[in-house]
């Protein structure tokens, strides 16, 4: 019995504090502002997919030739071929072949990433002059995106900071210490991340020494709602 006692005034102390701290805050004089923060940036890894198929060019050059004639044309556009292009898949009509006696036709998929829209045009340039325009843009990204990501939480919590000095120095007063601070929202826009950007036969590109492409920027946004207490 003496042991149950013990035990509902421990729980009975407990909400009693949590009711007083809850009290206090709701009692003290405080400001509540948002701060919000956006950042673009430019976009430092492009990845594209390259699509060889025997198909487009009516069997007259097989994959190994058009990959040949490829590693060519990327190393003249300024490409590193072991550190930036990849192998995505290889395939070929094998069993439809034995189904209805067609020709074999193969097909190679590879993953190109390059740093900027200058190689990007480069690239685009030196494939069509081989005939090879089956390309995608498949994503962009950046290479140091998670520390562009902190630097918007920071100014945004610096930016609400400001805001609430600029109300307070209007009213005589001055900020205390912060005693809340939330994360509102953020927002992280890509908009090649979910999409495909298909080029063919983009002649126009090869007449072009260096064609200006630009990408739109990925877009960075955050917000944090604060409170500080006034003195």
């Amino acid at each position: 019995m003496k042991k149950k006692i013990i035990i509902l005034l421990v729980l009975f102390c407990g909400l009693k504090l949590s009711a007083q701290v809850q009290k206090n805050f709701i009692d003290q004089n405080y400001i509540e502002v948002k701060g919000v923060s956006k950042m673009e940036i430019v976009p430092n890894e492009i990845y594209l997919n390259i699509v060889l198929d025997e198909k487009d060019t009516k069997n007259k050059e097989s994959v190994e030739q058009l990959e040949q004639k490829m590693y060519v044309a990327l190393e003249k556009a300024g490409i590193n071929l072991e550190e930036q292009l990849s192998v995505s898949d290889f395939a070929s009509n094998l069993k439809l072949h034995f189904i209805k006696k067609s020709n074999i036709q193969k097909s190679k998929v590879f993953e190109l990433l390059v740093h900027d829209s200058n190689v990007l045009a480069k690239v685009f340039v030196e494939l069509e002059k081989i005939r090879i325009s089956n390309i995608s843009i498949i994503r962009v990204d950046h290479s140091e995106i998670e520390k562009f990501r902190r630097q918007v939480k920071v100014n945004a919590v610096k930016a609400g900071k400001e805001k609430a000095e600029d109300l307070t120095e209007a009213l005589g007063q001055n900020i205390g210490r912060a005693i809340y601070i939330n994360e509102s929202s953020s927002r992280y826009r890509n908009d090649y991340a979910n999409e495909t950007f298909r080029i063919r036969g983009a002649s126009s590109l090869a007449k072009m020494k260096t064609p200006d492409l630009e990408f739109q920027k990925i877009q960075l946004e955050y917000s944090v709602v604060m409170r500080f207490a006034l003195e």
